[in-house]
């Protein structure tokens, strides 16, 4: 078993979840707007779904997927159709619901843990990004390669899981210190608008 590529891996996906994209933006945005608890209720259904995409590349479907340009571009516009579901809800939604200190309605960390596993496995992008990815981190020549993506994926889980995490945190910190801020709410209302119609756009180019 070579450690060091085990390392590498380890390093590179750090740097990929450090670095701003759809995921991490959508746990910061969130974990300002409902507080860390939620945030990381959103980590933990966007990291979930990373379960489906190993074992899409593991067993070689998301391959399949990928030759199949119909299959891919159906899958695609599922996810679309639902992150501008979300990009509407978020519209018609009061401003007041994401940072007010009275007892409005808010999201239960149920619902937010299954927006971020839909939001995940409704992404074809990720099973791509795998199967392009995982193959350079093979580490052991005995083991299965459906074994070491498995590992792969785990270590990928619990990397990002850390990461956001630490975001999610960091987020709700600043989240308390700006909840007085008198237009913050239509602010952070867009700011979410406009990431879920962003990554629609994404998975559709």
């Amino acid at each position: 078993m070579h450690y060091d590529i085990l390392l590498a891996f380890i390093l590179a996906t750090s740097a990929l979840a450090l670095s701003p994209g759809p995921d991490n933006i959508y746990v910061l945005l969130q974990s300002i707007a409902h507080g860390t608890k939620y945030g990381i209720a959103t980590v933990c259904g966007l990291i979930s779904g990373c379960l489906l995409h190993t074992t899409l590349v593991a067993f070689g479907v998301s391959a399949v997927l990928k030759a199949n340009e119909s299959l891919f571009f159906i899958i695609k516009l599922f996810g679309a159709a639902y992150l501008l579901f979300l990009a509407y809800k978020v519209y018609s939604a009061s401003d007041k619901i994401t940072l007010s200190d009275s007892p409005v309605p808010k999201k239960t960390y149920g619902e937010l843990f299954k927006q971020g596993v839909i939001m995940n496995v409704l992404n074809p992008k990720v099973s791509i990004f795998f199967l392009a990815f995982f193959p350079g981190f093979l580490f052991d020549d005995s083991l299965s390669t459906v074994t070491q993506f498995y590992v792969l994926g785990l270590l990928f889980m619990i990397t990002s899981f850390i990461i956001f995490t630490l975001i999610a945190i960091l987020a709700g910190l600043i989240s308390t210190a700006i909840k007085k801020r008198k237009h913050i709410g239509v602010v952070l209302k867009w700011l979410q608008i406009v990431v879920f119609i962003a990554i629609a756009i994404l998975i559709l180019i």
